[in-house]
């Protein structure tokens, strides 16, 4: 095995079989280096043939790369998903199948590395003894922990710490999702470690224990075999999976430059050395001025002044545009839950104008605590399964409000359960699609804002189908 990778597969202490696998290997005439986790889920020996169908898909895409590496990448977990999904519908004892996985390509000759990513398996950089966390574990655990809303040990103990929201052979959304495959490219200097873990790994040891054991001078190997000793010494619950890949070549060297300058300075006054870091994109250097005492620095900070002010105005302002009024917005809870989060934060990143919401994400009912915003230009909510808002009892405002910014905005299929007011719109487009409103005085209130103080205007009435109709049945609970 070449000196600058290794990797290394463990069925753990619980599990009597093993559905994790990896690569680690030269491709292209030892051009680059390839390197993958994939981790198998679905039953006992299902995962392992899902885990066995990705990695010879990866092998043999990767294998014959002209250069194009994202969209080869692509290519290879797309083939890999389909094989899986086919197996599935041939073979029944196989049928709930399927498996995550992280790939990347390294490039040592460019100081490059470019990679792929489904699922909870993680790639991480460690650069100058701090360890980074590049991918993102799609899962609903997994977002939170990104986003800073749980801790890394609340992670590690969440009970749904395991259920992932994308994998491959799951269904046929990866053909059709330009999101659905996370990928991306990074430098990989001289000095660099690149960590590839299945979540036997991260659920078992910590990130500050993961750095400690693979910062030092032993080889990869022992790095990788000490990393899988302490998740099983840790207890070892599951399949552990690690590949580790490093950038050999000699570190850039940290260089001194003084600035030229043609002024001749007393040593209190010379300027600073600034230490320069070659072609390291997380160091920057931020030019140095002075300023003469006196007039000049009060006309600079009286300037800075004003332009504090005029934007604090400015942001107020806007602030006050999309701010709900006081009649509407009433006992609002400080402490959202985490599906509020992860559906405020949906409707704010929207791609392509279109939020999907699945009932195998947002389990039924939503519990809504405070006001949700709708802020997009143009927006299409779609409900896939069972999805229902449902009012904290002690919540008396809106479900949705939508901006006077936003132009257009659809709702399909969604439920709406005891709100006095359901949507609360502002003088903006509406269209509500199978959208079910339970124990709901004024289901949506549209609020018209005149700038005139003479107004002629025509205000239609809204007709309302069977589907929209309010009802008193109580809501299906969604799949567990």
């Amino acid at each position: 095995m070449a000196e600058n990778f290794f990797g290394l597969t463990d069925t753990g202490k619980i599990r009597d079989n093993n559905e994790d696998t990896f690569i680690a290997q030269h491709i292209l005439n030892k051009r680059y280096i390839l390197a993958s986790v994939i981790d198998g889920v679905g039953g006992y020996h299902g995962g392992e043939v899902a885990a066995e169908i990705a990695r010879e898909e990866i092998i043999n895409q990767l294998g014959k790369s002209n250069g194009e590496l994202i969209p080869e990448m692509i290519t290879a977990l797309k083939q890999a998903s389909a094989k899986i999904y086919k197996e599935r519908q041939i073979n029944k004892e196989h049928d709930q199948m399927a498996c995550v996985a992280t790939l990347v390509v390294a490039d040592l000759q460019n100081n490059q590395l470019t990679y792929a990513h489904v699922g909870d398996t993680r790639l991480y950089l460690l650069r100058d003894g701090s360890l980074i966390k590049i991918s993102k574990d799609h899962s609903f655990v997994g977002y939170l922990e990104d986003s800073g809303r749980l801790t890394e040990a609340d992670a590690m103990n969440h009970p749904k710490r395991n259920e992932i929201n994308k994998a491959l052979g799951f269904s046929s959304e990866i053909e059709t999702d330009d999101t659905y495959i996370e990928t991306g490219e990074s430098p990989f200097l001289p000095g660099d470690l690149l960590l590839l873990c299945s979540d036997g790994l991260t659920d078992m040891v910590n990130k500050k224990d993961i750095t400690n054991l693979i910062t030092g001078e032993d080889s990869l190997q022992e790095k990788v075999a000490a990393l899988i000793e302490t998740a099983n010494n840790n207890g070892g619950n599951d399949n552990i999976t690690v590949v580790l890949v490093q950038n050999n070549k000699a570190p850039q060297k940290v260089g001194a430059i003084l600035p030229p300058s043609t002024e001749k300075k007393t040593p209190k006054t010379q300027e600073p050395i600034v230490p320069v870091m070659q072609n390291n994109p997380q160091v920057h250097t931020t030019p140095t001025a002075t300023v003469k005492k006196g007039g000049g620095l009060t006309i600079i900070l009286g300037i800075a002044c004003l332009a504090l002010l005029a934007s604090s105005v400015w942001l107020f302002m806007e602030w006050q545009k999309l701010k709900p009024t006081t009649e509407v917005i009433e006992n609002v809870k400080k402490q959202r839950n985490e599906q509020e989060i992860m559906l405020q934060d949906a409707l704010d990143n929207a791609k392509g104008g279109t939020v999907v919401l699945s009932d195998s994400i947002f389990k039924a009912p939503i519990v809504i605590t405070d006001t949700l915003f709708i802020r997009t230009d143009s927006l299409y909510i779609k409900a896939k399964g069972n999805i229902v808002l449902q009012r904290d009892t002690a919540y008396h405002g809106p479900a949705l409000v939508i901006s006077p910014t936003a132009k257009a905005t659809v709702l399909d299929s969604l439920q709406f359960n005891d709100f006095a007011t359901a949507i609360y719109v502002n003088n903006t487009a509406l269209s509500l699609k199978n959208v079910r409103f339970v124990n709901s005085t004024a289901p949506v209130i549209n609020r018209y804002r005149f700038t005139k103080p003479a107004v002629t205007a025509r205000i239609p009435a809204l007709t309302l189908t069977a589907d929209t109709a309010t009802t008193r049945t109580k809501p299906a609970h969604g799949k567990k």
